[in-house]
């Protein structure tokens, strides 16, 4: 057997997944774990260990076992300081990611039937629009920060609107995801976080419509408002946080790889082909999916102790040298989205929102280049997240087209939702009718 953490180990044996060092470079300090086996002693922040599964097979006998493996933290949170760093992003909420069993089953069906009303092919004009418009603020000045102006902005302005959600509140939002992922002012943004999705929340009581949080609030789970609240936050965090890293790291490859920068414009397949090697190797959840074991377990050879956080690292898994490897391109195996009962809901969603900004962004700037080469880019710091802290790229310098202006309709009070397949598409047809200037005022 070999211990996860062997007796009389010390403190700085554990590797350290936040500070720059790790950012900068993940997969070597992957490398340096996969001597201890398929999961290896780790620690989230200064004084935090955890078990870190570093291999494929192990990391889906975790997902797949809940019974051994719970998501319940709340025993976890009495060992650990009000101000610890990875708290807010590990800390027990009664929503669908941090429950097990049929408390999880309602709370997850509450969740996937409400996305399933959203229609993915109205969705993806949505995208679209938003992003030309993000694209005409900035293809005449010759270059651009594509994290900032472009891949965290338009995560946003899509799950503001699919979830009725006004800008003041989306903006909040953002600021208090991006803090307890960071792991930065964690229990202040945290504080922010919790009370923009309160707002949220009163206000589509008071105003409900055809969005998303609506058909939560009327969903037969008859959801409590704490409950409402933490699917919210579980959403908007997979939403926007993760998907502005997805969006942001496949442009990274697309402009720096061989393989396929030099095909950039012939068509969606190089936007797949990329998409898929990022999820395999540089998933924007790099490690996460935290359980907590109800007894000392052993798994691999590897002994778990009770209770210490297990963290997937979904990023080392897919890479585990001890899997038979093939070809990434087409290949949906990884452990990006998770696996088992907790696998990403949204992951249709996800990807298509991804797929079309490269798209987008590819199509209107096909000269694209870094401007800095890819090895100087920087990491935001972070145990989690894969995320880049900045994308500044060049081009040539291309005229907007001629803004189109939309008068802003004024909506009908909204009747209470109830829940019935329609009118699942209507509200996404008036959208689209509404940017094509078919409704205006």
């Amino acid at each position: 057997m070999t211990p996860a953490e062997p007796s009389g180990c010390p403190v700085d044996h554990r590797a350290a997944l936040y500070g720059p060092e790790f950012a900068a470079d993940p997969g070597a300090v992957y490398a340096g774990l996969r001597r201890y086996g398929p999961a290896a002693p780790v620690e989230l922040a200064p004084g935090v260990p955890a078990t870190l599964v570093i291999g494929y097979q192990a990391a889906l006998d975790v997902l797949r076992d809940p019974a051994t493996f719970p998501k319940d933290a709340r025993e976890w949170q009495r060992t650990v300081p009000e101000d610890c760093p990875v708290l807010p992003m590990m800390m027990y909420r009664p929503n669908c990611l941090f429950t097990d069993g049929e408390v999880h089953a309602r709370l997850r069906r509450a969740v996937t039937d409400s996305l399933d009303r959203v229609d993915t092919g109205a969705l993806r004009g949505y995208v679209e629009r938003n992003a030309d418009r993000l694209i005409d603020r900035f293809c005449a000045d010759g270059e651009a920060d594509l994290l900032g102006q472009y891949a965290k902005t338009l995560p946003l302005l899509v799950f503001n609107e699919m979830f009725g959600c006004p800008p003041d509140i989306g903006d909040r939002l953002v600021y208090g995801m991006s803090g307890i992922f960071d792991g930065i002012d964690a229990e202040k943004a945290n504080a922010e976080l919790t009370r923009a999705v309160a707002d949220l929340v009163a206000l589509k009581k008071e105003h409900p419509g055809a969005d998303v949080t609506s058909w939560l609030i009327h969903h037969p789970a008859r959801l409590t408002d704490e409950e409402l609240m933490h699917q919210l936050i579980v959403l908007q965090g997979a939403g926007t946080e993760p998907e502005q890293n997805l969006i942001a790291n496949g442009l990274r490859l697309l402009l720096s790889d061989d393989r396929f920068a030099g095909d950039l414009s012939g068509g969606s397949l190089p936007v797949e082909d990329a998409l898929d090697e990022i999820l395999w190797t540089d998933p924007p959840m790099a490690n996460y999916g935290v359980t907590y074991p109800v007894q000392d377990v052993e798994i691999g050879g590897v002994h778990l102790p009770a209770g210490r956080p297990v963290v997937i690292s979904f990023a080392a898994a897919n890479t585990d040298p001890a899997k038979e490897s093939g070809p990434r391109t087409g290949n949906r195996a990884h452990l990006a989205w998770s696996a088992g009962p907790h696998t990403c809901p949204a992951r249709g969603h996800a990807r298509l929102i991804a797929s079309v900004a490269l798209e987008r962004l590819l199509d209107r700037l096909p000269d694209l280049e870094l401007a800095v080469p890819v090895d100087e880019l920087t990491w935001r710091p972070g145990p989690f997240h894969r995320a880049l802290a900045s994308l500044p790229v060049r081009f040539p310098p291309v005229h907007a087209p001629a803004p189109r202006q939309y008068a802003t309709p004024t909506p009908a009070p909204a009747p209470t939702p109830t829940w019935t397949p329609e009118p699942r598409r209507s509200w996404w047809q008036s959208l689209t009718r509404w940017w094509r200037g078919e409704s205006r005022g």
